[in-house]
């Protein structure tokens, strides 16, 4: 968090993060709540995870019955490392998104992160969106969490993602629009947006 906070000239507004075993984002809420620091922690989760259906009912034993599709964050059921009570708020993030951001980032810089980093900065994206559409200014800190080296042949590998319908492409075509235009429009009609309510 240091590390953020010195490159930022101070802390930031907001921490996106995920969450695996909920150790990290544990971690951080109660560093941040430790310290007083004003930034806010946003949570986001991958298709099937249990965390934000956990998060939004108060129940800690919650789960779905199925894997996660991005390898190394969410959980079918919610781990006891996870602490509720110190995030501020939950965002789903579809996997295909992940896919289209970690393809996004090595196409435009270079860069080759694995699928949990896109589900991260799909997050903080949307929540740039987020403050954009309710006029706020503010900053965003994303965690880089992956590299890409043992993702060519899956994540990477156009059959592999279409085998396991993982389709990026209408995510694509959001995140082309938000970067060129700042509009942010969901590629479905009445599929889940932001979660619930912040606390």
């Amino acid at each position: 968090m240091a590390q953020v906070v010195q490159a930022s000239g101070g802390p930031p507004d907001w921490v996106v993060v995920g969450a695996g075993t909920g150790a990290t984002s544990a971690t951080l809420g109660r560093y941040l709540r430790y310290h007083n620091h004003p930034t806010r922690l946003v949570v986001i989760d991958p298709e099937n995870s249990a965390y934000l259906p956990g998060w939004a009912t108060g129940y800690h034993g919650y789960s779905t019955g199925m894997p996660s599709r991005i390898e190394g964050i969410g959980r079918p059921r919610t781990e006891p490392a996870f602490l509720p009570n110190v995030v501020d708020l939950m965002l789903p993030v579809p996997d295909g998104a992940s896919v289209a951001v970690m393809r996004h980032l090595a196409t435009t810089t270079g860069w080759r992160a694995g699928p949990s980093t896109g589900t991260n900065l799909w997050g903080a994206l949307r929540m740039a969106a987020r403050l954009r559409q309710r006029g706020e200014r503010g900053t965003l800190a994303a965690l880089v969490c992956d590299g890409a080296d043992a993702y060519a042949g899956s994540y990477y590998d156009d059959a592999w993602v279409r085998e396991r319908k993982l389709d990026p492409e209408p995510y694509r075509m959001v995140l082309e629009r938000f970067l060129t235009r700042g509009v942010w429009v969901e590629p479905w009609v009445g599929g889940p947006g932001e979660s619930l309510a912040a606390r």
